[in-house]
């Protein structure tokens, strides 16, 4: 690794030792003779850190000679995939399994940093469609889905109710829905999401793109430009400017967006399933008041989530393989992914546990995720994602904000998108 890195400039080489040094703690202790240790690269898990130890623990009872050691990256997913960029690009071998964003896969697998780890998957019929696929590259496997997300709508069932309106099926429903709620509730905003200049965006984006008719790629062809596309960021943009959402949105992530909704300033909302279990604590101001449902979708068209989640994959130059792949195997069985789930709210990867009684009697909210689930999308899979989110998050921020029409928005995108996908 060391020649590696030395060849990389000089900032790299310190934004390496930043990097490596976030979430390590003190030098391990020396193997033994007859023990092997993987270490385990993951984001931070929010919550009591015991249930995850306690699997570690486990593992490593049911597999003698093999030990766990799990390190932390930095908060930011940006961050996490930088550590990874620079570190799996030189080489490293300081690593055997990774935690990585579903939209990472195939940039990895292209790379040849992450092993092939097709015979670790259970039947497709297991999985959720769209995380099998965000796993897929050139028809071999790379990772192995171990939580998965989708997009969620959230309402205040009680504002509905009182009202005389039902949960909105179609995106124009919720639009009059809002508007109507919104006039009447002094204080109250309609409709709130993701809208600043980020990935977050970029999933809202598509989830209404998508919920038109409309897509990003067609293989490797760009069909961005198109009169369903045109549709969906036609209503995006008038959301804001008629009013259906406040202009905070703009601006707004995952948590900001939450926090209004959940002190219940807000009649509807977009957002991942992580935010149920905090308007259900019982200091809530809305607890008891929420509903859950599929995003709505337009007229003649279907209800599209956009996945989100987390896979697990194992670094190609791992010194121990074999016993990476125990882990994974472990580490994304039934019985983990309940444990993890119960611990923390994670959502399973595995079909069959969004039917499991003692699941559903915690998270009652896993009924309508695993509909939405079903119906969920991976963003365009492809090595270049990372260079087609730049420019999506660019161009959609842009109608979002009344910079741009939607129409020029999409011609400049399109453009963009097709000479990045020229490139060799």
């Amino acid at each position: 690794m060391r020649n590696a890195i030395e060849a990389l400039s000089r900032g790299l080489a310190v934004l390496v030792a930043v990097l490596g040094v976030a979430g390590c703690g003190d030098a391990p202790p020396a193997e033994r003779s007859d023990e092997r240790t993987i270490v385990f690269k993951h984001f931070r898990l929010f919550g009591d850190p015991a249930p995850f130890a306690a699997l570690l623990r486990e593992f490593e009872a049911r597999h003698p000679g093999i030990r766990v050691r799990a390190e932390t990256l930095p908060a930011a997913s940006d961050e996490q995939h930088q550590f990874y960029v620079i570190n799996l690009r030189g080489g490293s071998r300081d690593f055997d399994v990774l935690a990585l964003d579903v939209i990472w896969v195939a940039e990895f697998a292209r790379a040849g940093w992450i092993a092939d780890v097709t015979g670790l998957l259970p039947d497709n019929e297991a999985l959720f469609a769209a995380s099998l696929e965000a796993v897929t590259y050139e028809g071999r496997h790379y990772a192995v889905p171990w939580f998965v997300d989708a997009g969620l709508l959230y309402y205040r069932k009680d504002l509905l109710e009182l009202h005389g309106f039902s949960a909105p099926r179609t995106w124009s429903e919720l639009a009059e829905a809002a508007r109507t709620i919104a006039a009447r509730e002094p204080g109250v905003h309609g409709f709130v999401w993701q809208g600043r200049q980020y990935e977050g965006l970029v999933c809202n984006a598509l989830e209404m793109i998508w919920s038109a008719g409309g897509e990003v790629l067609d293989g490797e062809r760009v069909v961005l430009e198109s009169p369903e596309t045109l549709r969906a960021l036609e209503f995006l943009q008038s959301l804001v400017a008629q009013g259906v959402s406040p202009a905070i949105v703009t601006t707004a992530t995952e948590e900001p967006s939450r926090h209004v909704f959940g002190s219940g300033r807000a009649v509807f909302l977009r957002n991942w399933p992580y935010a149920w279990t905090l308007f259900e604590r019982p200091d809530s101001p809305i607890r008891g008041k929420v509903g859950v449902a599929p995003l709505p979708h337009f007229e003649g068209h279907e209800s599209a989530s956009a996945l989100g989640g987390w896979n697990l994959g194992i670094n190609a130059r791992s010194r121990h393989p074999d016993e990476a792949a125990a882990f994974v195997r472990f580490m994304t069985s039934p019985e983990a992914q309940r444990a993890l789930s119960l611990a923390y709210g994670y959502n399973p990867s595995l079909r069959a546990l969004y039917a499991d009684p003692e699941l559903l009697a915690a998270q009652p909210h896993l009924e309508a995720l695993r509909d939405a689930l079903d119906a969920a999308r991976s963003r365009p899979v492809t090595p270049r994602y990372a260079q087609l989110s730049q420019v999506l998050q660019s161009e959609f921020s842009a109608v979002v904000t009344g910079l741009k029409r939607p129409a020029g928005a999409l011609a400049d995108a399109q453009r963009e998108i097709e000479r990045i996908m020229a490139e060799p």
